[in-house]
């Protein structure tokens, strides 16, 4: 069974050579909010809870099949608010190297899977996606109710990201 641990948090900051400690203690209590919010939705976490994907998921599609248009509202707010974390210099861009980032916070240790996923995105010629770009593809893969639909998220996680 998958645990999502609450260490990770704090080392998502912690990649982040180029951050000051101001910085990086902002993007560790935006994080904090954020996992807070969306991912726990209880407002008093310990160091020491654990969420496994299971309940992370019944969660989800309880809310889904309840009001799908709340659950496309809330996802937006969600994923905004989640990539506003990864873009550490707030270009409104997200660079290959805060995508990495961001992965690797989260275990994924293959790069070369990681590196396509972003490549999927198109990068512009200075090899930045728009936020936005990547906020929606997500707000999709988790609302779309048609599987045969196309989608960048989804064919990353086919592919073993």
């Amino acid at each position: 069974m998958f645990i999502v641990k609450l260490s990770f948090r704090t080392k998502f900051a912690d990649f982040h050579d180029d951050l000051d400690e101001t910085r990086r203690q902002q993007v560790k209590d935006n994080f904090e909010t954020w996992w807070k919010d969306y991912i726990f939705r209880k407002p008093n976490i310990t160091k020491d809870e654990e969420i496994s994907e299971t309940q992370f998921v019944d969660v989800l599609n309880a809310d889904y099949k309840k009001d799908k248009a709340a659950f496309k509202k809330k996802m937006d707010k969600c994923f905004n608010v989640f990539f506003d974390v990864i873009d550490t210099n707030k270009d409104r861009s997200i660079s290959e190297d805060e995508f990495l980032i961001a992965f690797k916070a989260y275990g994924h240790e293959n790069v070369a899977l990681d590196t396509k996923f972003f490549k999927a995105y198109n990068p512009d010629k200075d090899g930045l996606v728009p936020l936005h770009q990547i906020v929606t593809s997500w707000i999709d893969f988790t609302t779309n109710d048609d599987p045969k639909e196309k989608s960048v998220v989804k064919e990353a996680f086919e592919a073993g990201v």
